[in-house]
């Protein structure tokens, strides 16, 4: 038999006839005949049969096919479990490109906006492939266009102004009434000229966006379990419940009031807010709506709950203050008319009368200007705690401080610290032979902001920010505290600026008290809610006493936002092991010969051999790892002392006891057990001469 596994060149064995293919033999691929008369209609039943999508057709002849695309890469990066998708195929399609629209609402839009270009990308790189083809394209560079920088989108709002057609309705109305004499009309008020509503940039719109979301969430979280809350559809008009502070004041017609709409346009703070008070005529309440909307638009730093507040406690100063300026109006629209002004006349007469009677002619009574009024009302409604709508995470009534006027700023004390972050405050506390109370070293409960977790800030100082991190999700927060006096006429403790958390309680925490006898600072003192402590003065020995029964605080501004993630979550780093396989090296490192594991640390979630490795190599301090691979099995498991959950080996080495171990063990007589037949073996010997 001839063998053939050693032919010559261009010899021909029983298996191939000739060595390669004519070129002129090369044909294309068959196209079907139905695809070659109605490509349109084949590539529609392709993707019939390969997706079973949603078919409708439009006016003009386009159909609309909604699938769900699943990625096929098994390696896939991103959670996604399916991408929605809507194909639209023109009606003279080939000759129309296909559109591409992503329905994902969890996908942010610029994510989105990658997709759909990137199958515009391939539909133009592709031409004559067919949807089917073109879609299987896309599965294989979702995770590509996903990857790409998140385009930047803007949502564009249409105001349509409709006063023409009042107008032209109006007209209209006129013309086709019948020719009747009519009285003659008053002369009607000049109407206002028309301003154009103020633009604003992108930027301003995206930060005004985020603030009103942020102080509208509060608000709801805070007033949604109120009796007479209510929300309208489109979440700008919220209703609440009003209890004013000093009702009795209020002229008789605003008594009635029980509740007030908040409007609060959908590009706050940049829009005007405005408030309709109910139960009350809207002659009577437009004028301390018109004063409360001035107020708001001069008082921009505040946020929706200090308004209210500040409605609350100021609104029979804002009632006086609009019934003079109606008055004023009416006295200058009497001497334009020159007829004798009636208003505020009785008032000098009677001063004068008095002023004849008692013989004191010389002396002019000036009325005080309302504006000093209105800044004292608003200054002592801080320091007040009987706010409508207290609650145990806020502060006193009246909402953030109000500075009336720039000079008013510059009147207070070095000693008084800037009205921003949490404030803190003592209700109801209990000053006994104490001038002034200050807290030194302060302890609170905060909560994460992330996953609402309570965690401890211990030893916060004044001045000293703080930082620490959650102990469930490793979220960094700061905390730092401003103090200030506590005395008899002033109960707030100081303010907390915080970031990344909110301020859910105060842990025990010292205090240094002042002695009202002789003004000597005592020694730090530790108290906590409800807890009364009693101590001796060391200079005068006089006894002193506080008592904390309740803690309140209350956000006036919002600490630093978290950092936003960008585009979908992504999965822990695939490391490419294979259960039962031993890791590299058995899972041992340079610094620890004896430990057979790596950890998965919890800060970063990246998988190092031991904690040296970790900072060798990461560029942020190493937490605590709560999960290791086992270095025997490459199973990950949690953290465990001795033993794999899975194999059961020893992931640390343990030293020798003594015994032989198969070799392995001491040779070492002195260390070898009693129960060791080598320990004595050949002691009588000749070894033992050799001793002798």
């Amino acid at each position: 038999m001839i063998p053939t596994s050693n032919l010559p060149e261009g010899a021909i064995d029983g298996r191939q006839a000739v060595t390669g293919a004519p070129t002129q033999h090369v044909v294309r691929r068959p196209v079907p005949e139905s695809q070659a008369q109605d490509p349109r209609r084949y590539q529609l039943n392709q993707m019939k049969k390969r997706f079973s999508p949603v078919q409708n057709t439009l006016q003009d002849g386009t159909t609309n096919l909604l699938f769900q695309l699943k990625p096929s890469d098994p390696d896939f990066p991103f959670e996604l479990d399916h991408l929605e998708c809507e194909l639209q195929v023109p009606a003279s399609y080939p000759e129309m490109p296909p559109i591409l629209r992503v329905k994902n609402k969890e996908i942010p839009r610029g994510f989105a906006v990658n997709i759909e270009k990137g199958w515009d990308r391939l539909v133009h790189e592709n031409h004559g492939s067919t949807l089917l083809a073109l879609t299987n394209a896309l599965d294989k560079n979702l995770e590509a266009f996903l990857s790409e920088r998140k385009t930047e989108t803007v949502t564009l709002l249409s105001f349509k102004d409709t006063r023409h057609l009042e107008s032209s309705a109006t007209a209209l109305g006129e013309t086709s009434a019948p020719a009747v004499q009519a009285p003659p009309k008053p002369a009607p008020a000049p109407r206002r000229a028309y301003v154009p509503e103020e633009s604003f940039t992108n930027e301003e719109i995206t930060a005004a966006r985020a603030r009103r979301a942020e102080e509208v969430r509060r608000l709801e979280a805070r007033m949604c379990r109120l009796p007479n809350y209510k929300k309208s559809a489109d979440g700008v008009v919220y209703s609440f419940p009003l209890e004013p502070r000093r009702r009795d004041e209020l002229p008789v017609e605003l008594q009635r009031v029980q509740s007030v709409q908040l409007i609060v346009p959908l590009l706050y703070p940049l829009q005007p807010l405005k408030v309709l008070l109910d139960n009350v005529e809207s002659k009577d309440a437009e004028a301390v709506e018109e004063v409360f909307a001035e107020r708001a638009a001069q008082l921009k730093h505040f946020n929706l709950t200090s308004h209210l507040n500040y409605l609350a406690q100021n609104m029979h100063m804002m009632a006086k203050q609009a019934q003079e300026a109606r008055q004023k109006l009416e006295t200058a629209s009497n001497r334009a008319r020159g007829a004798p002004s009636t208003v505020n006349t009785t008032e000098p007469i009677t001063t004068s009368r008095a002023s004849g009677e008692d013989g004191k002619s010389h002396i002019h009574v000036i009325p005080r200007p309302p504006e000093w009024g209105f800044g004292d009302e608003s200054g002592e409604s801080d320091g007040s705690d009987d706010d409508y709508w207290d609650s145990e995470d806020e502060s006193d009534g009246g909402g953030a401080a109000v500075n009336t006027d720039a000079d008013n700023a510059s009147v207070s004390g070095p000693a008084q610290q800037a009205e921003r972050g949490t404030a803190i405050s003592f209700p109801s506390i209990e000053l006994h032979g104490i001038e002034l109370l200050q807290v030194s070293i302060l302890s609170l409960s905060v909560k994460c902001e992330r996953c609402r977790t309570l965690n401890d800030i211990t030893g916060l100082k004044p001045g000293v920010e703080t930082t620490s991190s959650c102990k469930k999700c490793a979220t960094a927060f700061t905390a730092k505290f401003r103090p200030e006096m506590v005395h008899q006429n002033s109960i707030r403790a100081g303010f907390i600026d915080v970031a990344g958390c909110t301020v859910a309680d105060m842990l025990p925490s010292t205090f240094i008290p002042t002695c009202s006898r002789c003004s000597t600072p005592s020694q730090g003192l530790v108290s906590v809610r409800g807890e009364t402590i009693t101590n001796v003065c060391r200079e005068c020995h006089g006894k002193f006493t506080f008592k904390i029964p309740e803690i309140k605080f209350l956000a006036i501004t919002h600490g630093a936002p978290l950092p936003p993630t960008s585009g979908p979550r992504r999965r822990q780093e695939k490391l490419g092991l294979h259960a039962g396989e031993p890791l590299p090296e058995k899972g041992t490192c340079p610094h620890y010969r004896r430990s057979y594991r790596w950890f998965r640390f919890s800060c970063c979630g990246k998988v190092h051999p031991c904690d040296k490795c970790h900072d060798d190599v990461e560029d942020h301090p190493q937490e605590w790892a709560n999960r290791m691979i086992c270095g025997w099995c490459s199973r990950e498991q949690n953290y465990a002392v001795e033993a794999c959950a899975f194999c059961g080996r020893s992931v640390i080495g343990k030293k020798g006891r003594g015994f032989w171990e198969g070799g392995k063990g001491t040779r070492d007589k002195a260390k070898m057990s009693r129960k060791d037949k080598r320990k004595f073996r050949r002691v009588g010997g000749s070894e033992g001469r050799k001793k002798e």
